[in-house]
C-alpha cells in the first residue's frame, strides 16, 4: 500500500509541476488552484500517507487504508479535471466539484482515523532490512 501511494504520489508530482511551468510560460495563471491541489492533494498528502504506511504496515493493512486509497484516487482525478472546467468558465461542473470534494475529505477523515486507531509506536517497523522509510522504498 504505502509504496504504492508513493509512485502514484511522484506521477502527481509531475503533473502538478508541468503543469505550473506551462502555465509560466504562457503567463496565464487561471488554473493556479489545479496545480496547488495537484501538488497538495495528489504529492504531498499521498506521499505522506505511503510514507506512514511503510513505517507503519499495520496500518496499511486495514480496510480503513483501502477505503482511504480508493476514495482518494478516485475523487482527486475527478476533483482537478471538474475544478479546472469550473475554473475556465464551465460552471454546470460546480455540483462535480462539490460531490468529489466531499469524497476527498471523506477520505482523508478515513486516513486519521486509521492512523488513530493504528498506528502505534510500538509496533513500527524495525527489522534491520526496512529500518526507515527510505531503505523500504529502495527495495
Amino acid at each position: 500500500m504505502g509504496i504504492r501511494l508513493l509512485k502514484i504520489a511522484a506521477i502527481y508530482l509531475v503533473l502538478g509541476s508541468f503543469m505550473g511551468l506551462y502555465m509560466g510560460i504562457v503567463e496565464t495563471f487561471t488554473l493556479h488552484p489545479v496545480h496547488a491541489h495537484l501538488n497538495l492533494l495528489g504529492w504531498a498528502s499521498l506521499a505522506l500517507a505511503g510514507l506512514i504506511y511503510v513505517q507503519f504496515p499495520n496500518a496499511a493493512q486495514t480496510k480503513l487504508a483501502q477505503i482511504h486509497f480508493w476514495m482518494h484516487n478516485v475523487s482527486l482525478p475527478v476533483l482537478m479535471a471538474a475544478l479546472a472546467l469550473l475554473l475556465t468558465g464551465h460552471e454546470a461542473f460546480g455540483p462535480v466539484v462539490g460531490i468529489s470534494a466531499t469524497v476527498m475529505a471523506t477520505g482523508l477523515a478515513v486516513f486519521v482515523l486509521n492512523v488513530l486507531l493504528n498506528v502505534n509506536a510500538a509496533e513500527k517497523t524495525s527489522s534491520p532490512k526496512t529500518s526507515s522509510p527510505a531503505v523500504a522504498i529502495a527495495q
